[in-house]
């Protein structure tokens, strides 16, 4: 389930609520003083046998007795008794439930997991919807809906708050009263029985009340469900995100340097991310990215200009900008002779630009303006330290006197101390302003806007075009696979491992296996001097821990020797472990290559997961790296490689140059190719990649495997591009195009179908006439959640090159009850029949996924649209002459049409 009867319970007719009491500071007592305080216009009904009334209203003496159906039900009796009340409210008509109780498994209890899945098993036959076990309740301004016992009621605003934690929910709910934040919607989650974030997260997106969303996480139990609906929100509006339980105890039990260094909130990390939320560390920094939030202020960048009048509290601001990753701005020489003009002469004629201690508000005003019209900043943060020479309010007014012109771009403020400064700081905020009391908040909080943009751009970058793995390669890689489970074994040795790299298109150092001593100076003749030896063993993952290589071997005999010296002392360190040999490649003289590591790793929640960062012996101590979810494309894989430190290494210095970094992205790629295609594939490790301006090769390879999963794809958190979908479609007339799923790389091609159409074809389609589809509507249009969405692209050869000329799309709700469609041919395709096949197999493939009805709306003018789908058995609403549109509808429940 997802949003289904969500109406029930974020806008009720009716509410029972069960459980209340008048024994003082019960958790009873207190949800009924919430929920008759709260405004609810609706009629709220008691339910306690041993009250005659609640809070001076009648009370029921149990669910039959009500007098009228409640749409939700906040339940607050013991465990044992909440699985039946939940059946007796479903049999009544009820559709959702609060359930506060706690005692449903927490810490493992079994009685409470079966009361659990009783509760579960009670609501399942009538959809009830059910928040909780062990919560705080929710609370929903605009209904006047306080079903919870916490000590507060919010006030009405536009932020929603999600919470695991009801002691986090009431100290977030403390900090907004006494800072004037107000909330749509806040809902304590409790156990995610049933209603969970992903559920959550689809309905606040489509919320008009809602602007930002806030969550604390403690854990996620469905990823796909999550990534979809987290991704859809992200789009829609700011999501910022704070997960408690950063260790990763579990990397410690990891095979693979990738297991060890990508722990799970490393993991959680690289989630949000991908999603395009904004991840913040601490309750502080919530508090502080609400207050930015109810700004509303957005960032083109990170170059931040600081306005100040104190010059030490602008050097401590500029050196957490410094810290964070921000940039100073600098002044244009026409913005430096603006400020000469209004400042002393003792300005700092830079940025922090230091106006002076004796700084009047006129003085801030005329600084403000001037800073305006500099180009080369995003923001500007300007600053206060309490003096004796000016009343503390002159500069406060002046500030916001000065900030509506200031949008753009946008001002935050810090008001430094507290005696004078609070007072200040809460005016600034009433007006709209940010207001934070250290440099560093301040800071901060800009680096948020800026993450959060970064973030946002990642989600609308075009990748460009990556050669997929044709058949033969996936063939060749299954083999070795399918080879090494056959044998009872899990891990590849190095040798296999590097054939399964090479089947994907990595570049790997030819590697031979020599079963003693002397086989290994017979391969060395064979291969150009020096060469390299490993021990070869499935018991020993990290070889040069144990003194498994030898380097730098120049002749066979000195091959022989080490190879003899090298199993004797593996045996004497390991004398349990199996030695079957050695491997033998040449040594690679790559003198200006960096050692990097690549790899992936199973998580327990979210599936299978990359690694980039600084490879060789000490990676796990360098601790440089980067994660990210597949199925990567190149802008992605590029995005991971910045994230590490490493990568300004790569960029080149002194006189080392360059490194091919396309070439470090493509084996990201690759990687993620493999572990789509290849789900016996659990842990992987290059360790080391060399890296350098000629490239990359693979030196040493590590790859776990184990049986398949039942699940397929579903063990990925992203749906991946589905191939199977691809077909050729034979048009009536006799042209072939190929239909296949539209993919992010197709952004030009889209583009490319809007300007090649009529003007009168892109109205039909749009509702209006667009000379170019700008970047941000061509992004989103070619950038599909394969779960939730779909789009197919009919495709042409036009030379050496493909064309899209044709585009049918559907986006479905939640619960795959309903998805609405959309059509565009190119108007020289027109007649040819592409736009029947396009919207027919649509309808197939929609069927096929558990649609019930794919609907749309279509111009009433569209004749040929109109036509089109009454042909395949399209209901059409018969438009009113005053209707500019029409609803169409196709009952998927129903036989196809045919033609």
């Amino acid at each position: 389930m997802t949003t289904r009867n969500f109406d029930a319970l974020f806008a009720p007719k009716a509410i029972a609520v069960i459980g209340a009491s008048n024994h003082p500071h019960s958790v009873g007592a207190v949800l009924a003083r919430n929920m008759f305080a709260g405004g609810f216009m609706g009629p709220i009904l008691a339910v306690n046998p041993h009250e005659t009334a609640i809070q001076s209203t009648l009370s029921y003496n149990s669910v039959a007795d009500l007098p009228l159906t409640p749409d939700l039900a906040v339940i607050a009796t013991p465990p044992g008794t909440v699985p039946g009340l939940i059946a007796e409210l479903g049999a009544k008509g009820c559709r959702a439930a609060v359930v506060v109780t706690a005692g449903f498994g927490e810490g493992g209890a079994k009685e409470g997991e079966a009361l659990r899945d009783a509760m579960l098993e009670a609501g399942r036959p009538y959809m009830m919807r059910i928040v909780g076990p062990n919560c705080l309740g929710f609370m929903t301004t605009g209904a006047g809906i306080n079903a919870s016992f916490a000590h507060l009621a919010p006030a009405k605003g536009d932020i929603a708050f999600l919470s695991q934690s009801g002691a986090v929910l009431t100290s977030v709910l403390d900090w907004a009263a006494g800072k004037g934040v107000g909330f749509s919607h806040i809902v304590s989650l409790g156990d995610m029985s049933d209603v969970d974030f992903g559920d959550l997260l689809d309905y606040l997106a489509q919320d008009q009340a809602t602007r930002s969303i806030l969550l604390y996480v403690e854990s996620v139990k469905s990823a796909r469900k999550f990534m979809t609906a987290a991704r859809i929100a992200a789009r829609a509006k700011p999501v910022i995100v704070i997960k408690s339980g950063r260790s990763a105890s579990g990397a410690k039990a990891a095979m693979s340097h990738t297991g060890a260094m990508a722990g799970s909130d490393a993991v959680y990390d690289a989630v949000f991310r991908r999603a395009g939320m904004l991840r913040v560390t601490d309750l502080r920094e919530v508090f502080e990215a609400a207050e930015t939030l109810k700004s509303r202020l957005t960032v083109r960048g990170d170059r931040l200009a600081i306005l100040t009048n104190g010059g030490g509290v602008g050097v401590l601001a500029a050196d957490a900008l410094e810290a964070r990753g921000g940039r100073l701005a600098s002044l244009s020489p026409d913005v430096i002779e603006a400020l000469n003009a209004v400042l002393p002469s003792s300005w700092s004629h830079g940025v922090p630009v230091d106006i002076l201690g004796d700084a009047s508000g006129e003085r801030y005003t005329k600084a403000i303006t001037a800073l305006l019209h500099n180009k080369e900043q995003d923001a500007i943060l300007v600053m206060n330290c309490p003096t004796g020479v000016v009343e503390p309010n002159e500069s406060v007014e002046a500030v916001i006197a000065a900030a509506p012109q200031a949008y753009a771009p946008p001002v935050i403020t810090c008001w430094l101390g507290e005696a004078t400064a609070s007072a200040a700081r809460a005016k600034l905020s009433a007006a709209g302003l940010p207001a934070y009391e250290t440099p560093d908040e301040a800071v901060r909080a800009f680096m948020h806007l800026v993450e959060y943009r970064r973030n946002q751009d990642l989600l609308l970058e075009t990748p460009a075009t990556h050669t997929l793995i044709g058949e033969g390669g996936q063939a060749a890689a299954r083999k070795v696979v399918e080879a090494t489970l056959a044998d009872g074994r899990s891990v590849l040795s190095e040798a296999e491992a590097k054939q399964v790299l090479a089947a994907y298109g990595v570049p790997v150092v030819e590697t031979r296996i020599a079963t003693n001593p002397a086989e290994a100076a017979a391969l060395a003749r064979t291969m150009p001097s020096p060469v390299a030896i490993k021990i070869l063993s499935p018991d020993i993952t990290h070889k040069s821990d144990v003194g498994g290589v030898r380097l730098n071997l120049r002749t066979p005999d000195e091959v022989e020797a080490a190879a003899r010296a090298m199993i004797e002392q593996v045996a004497y360190r390991l004398p349990d472990a199996r030695i079957t040999g050695v491997t033998v490649q040449p040594m690679v003289t790559r003198p200006t290559a960096h050692e990097l590591i690549v790899g992936l790793i199973d998580d327990a929640t979210f599936g299978p997961v990359l690694l980039f960062g600084q490879g060789g012996t000490a990676v796990e101590v360098i601790a440089d790296r980067a994660l990210g979810l597949p199925p990567l494309n190149s802008v992605l894989a590029r995005a991971m490689i910045d994230a590490t430190r490493v990568s300004k290494l790569l960029k080149g210095y002194r006189d080392r140059p360059a490194a091919d970094v396309d070439a470090i992205a493509d084996v990201l790629q690759r990687l993620s190719d493999l572990v789509i295609d290849l789900p016996e594939v659990v842990e992987l490790d290059i360790n080391p990649l060399l890296a350098d301006d000629k490239g990359v090769i693979a030196l040493d390879a590590r790859i776990v495997v184990r049986k398949a999963p039942a699940n397929g794809d579903q063990r990925l958190a992203i749906r991946p591009y589905p191939a199977n979908l691809e077909q050729s479609l034979v048009l009536p007339k006799g042209r072939t195009v190929k239909l296949r799923p539209v993919r992010p790389q197709d952004e030009p091609g889209i583009v490319d179908l809007i300007a090649r159409s009529a003007p009168e074809d892109v109205r039909m389609r749009f509702f209006s006439v667009l000379k170019t589809l700008p970047h941000q509507m061509a992004a989103r249009l070619s950038q599909i959640d394969y779960d939730r969405e779909m789009a197919f692209a009919a495709v042409d050869k036009e030379g050496d090159a493909e064309a899209i000329v044709g585009v049918v799309r559907i986006f479905g709700d939640p619960d795959r009850a309903n998805a609405e469609y959309a059509i565009m041919v190119r108007s020289d395709w027109k007649g040819e029949g592409l736009g029947y096949r396009l919207l027919a197999e649509m309808l197939t493939y929609a069927r096929k996924a558990g649609y019930a009805q794919v609907w749309g709306e279509v111009l009433s003018e569209n004749t040929r649209m109109l036509t089109m789908a009454r042909d395949l058995g399209g209901a059409i609403n018969c438009p009113q002459p005053s209707q500019r549109t029409v609803r169409v509808e196709f009952d998927l429940t129903k036989a196809a049409a045919t033609a």
